[in-house]
């Protein structure tokens, strides 16, 4: 199978990400566009439309053949931006290709680096920094510089379909009417690339091929209808805390993080587990130096293999809030009449969201001890993971070139451990299409805290490789 020559793509690519691509995506990160979650009044302060508005005007001006450019807004919802590229001649029956990106940003988050802040771009050694540079400006634009690329290059691709959203941040509640809206304009879709992940170096091409579920819920366990003084309560009546941490045993086991329930536990697919081992091998120091821990702080395991597999298969219990706990300084002599926690499940790619809650539930208000209340917040959250689909042979052979020509070095596929909703979304929607989930973000990015950034090499590469993939999917 040919394919479009490296020495054209490139230097598209490189030309377009120097000269303009790195201009307008600094002035993208400047607009504060926070997610809704983040920006209860998004629709009066107009962010979200501003950053929409701010691409499809770069969009408006490059060389796209025939493409179709709008904000498509439903009532009520955040803003979508929709670019519809007709398929080049020798590709019109290759179905649509679904690229996707998203505007909204994680809020800005103190503590930025002197020199550095959210909202002001800065180009540092080969790094762009600022919110929403790598989390997920960039995406759309590498998805039109891919297609400028494949046209330079003289190749080919199918009819794309580009759609950046403005609520992902949030959990994309809204790309669920979005997609069912456009249904019928985006036709039979075959390919879905998401340029909204990355992996371990900024060496080689990492494909993301599953994804971690969730459930997330507020348990409150209360004994006492007042809080009354320790001295004379304690030994008594039970400590609500107490009785929350028995509750908690039941599902996770402290020394180990295991989590006991079967509902949240599956068996590893052979061929994941073969993609982690293979990752261990390249990046064997990888979790291990990510994180920043405390002077004598330690992961949870020194085998690299046992770190991965927690991350992207094994079920985790994480207490992200609480209340009823008043500051140190605050506290007095109480047995306080009520505890409240936070839990955040990390679920692995195949287990049954809806199913580890109700397990969840149920271990946590059957036979409570000393008959303590247990409520449930109303608040909860059950999101499936997702799984790629096997890798057909036509992508099999283009990552072995873009592995060759693009990298120079194999590439990687692996988990990761958090949640993208709308991957499962669409591949319920799309059983058929392939899926390209990869991108230009590594794990010391700092996405989501202080100091993000974009390393614009990288994201040239990343950028090189769509185009190459756009061009063999469109000859298969």
């Amino acid at each position: 199978m040919a394919g479009v020559e490296q020495k054209s793509v490139r230097e598209s690519v490189v030309s377009t990400w120097t000269d303009d691509i790195t201009p307008s995506l600094s002035g993208l990160i400047a607009i504060p566009a926070l997610s809704p979650a983040f920006d209860a009044d998004w629709a009066a302060s107009g962010h979200l439309a501003a950053a929409v508005e701010h691409v499809k005007t770069y969009l408006e001006g490059r060389n796209l053949p025939g493409a179709q450019i709008e904000v498509v807004q439903l009532e009520g919802r955040t803003p979508l931006l929709f670019v519809d590229v007709p398929a080049t001649p020798g590709a019109q029956d290759k179905g649509t290709v679904l690229m996707y990106g998203h505007l909204d940003k994680q809020p800005p988050v103190g503590g930025w680096s002197e020199g550095l802040d959210p909202w002001t771009p800065v180009l540092r050694d080969g790094r762009l920094y600022g919110r929403g540079s790598v989390d997920d400006g960039y995406s759309g634009y590498a998805a039109a510089a891919a297609l400028e690329a494949v046209h330079a290059a003289g190749g080919e691709h199918s009819r794309i379909a580009l759609l950046l959203e403005t609520g992902e941040e949030s959990g994309s509640p809204d790309l669920p009417a979005y997609l069912d809206h456009l249904g019928a304009r985006l036709g039979e879709v075959s390919l879905v690339v998401c340029l909204d992940a990355g992996g371990m170096d900024y060496e080689r091409l990492w494909l993301t091929t599953s994804l971690r579920g969730m459930v997330h819920l507020t348990v409150t366990v209360q004994l006492l209808a007042t809080p009354q003084h320790s001295g004379l309560a304690s030994g008594v009546v039970a400590s609500s805390f107490r009785v929350l941490r028995q509750l908690l045993d039941r599902i996770e086991d402290s020394a180990t993080g295991e989590i006991k329930l079967a509902e949240l536990n599956v068996e590893v697919p052979a061929s994941r587990l073969a993609e982690v081992e293979a990752v261990a091998e390249v990046a064997p120091e990888a979790l291990h130096r990510v994180f920043p821990l405390v002077s004598g702080g330690k992961t949870v395991s020194e085998d690299a293999l046992e770190l991965l597999l927690n991350n992207y298969w094994r079920p985790t219990l994480s207490i992200i809030g609480g209340d009823g706990l008043p500051l140190p300084a605050d506290a007095g002599n109480v047995l306080r009449q009520s505890t409240t926690l936070t839990l955040s499940f990390r679920l692995p790619p195949t287990a049954q969201a809806d199913a580890a809650l109700a397990a969840i539930k149920l271990a946590l208000t059957t036979d409570v001890p000393y008959g303590a209340s247990v409520t449930i917040g109303a608040d909860q959250q059950a999101e499936d993971g997702w799984n790629a689909p096997a890798e057909a042979p036509w992508l099999t052979t283009a990552l072995r070139r873009v592995n060759d020509e693009v990298f120079g070095r194999p590439h990687r596929a692996a988990g990761m451990g958090g949640s993208i909703p709308f991957m499962g979304l669409l591949g319920e929607k799309y059983p058929d299409a392939q899926f390209l989930v990869t991108g230009a973000c590594s794990a010391d990015s700092n996405i989501h805290v202080p100091d993000e950034w974009l390393n614009l090499d990288y994201a040239q590469q990343v950028t090189e490789a769509v185009a190459h993939l756009l061009d063999a999917h469109a000859r298969r």
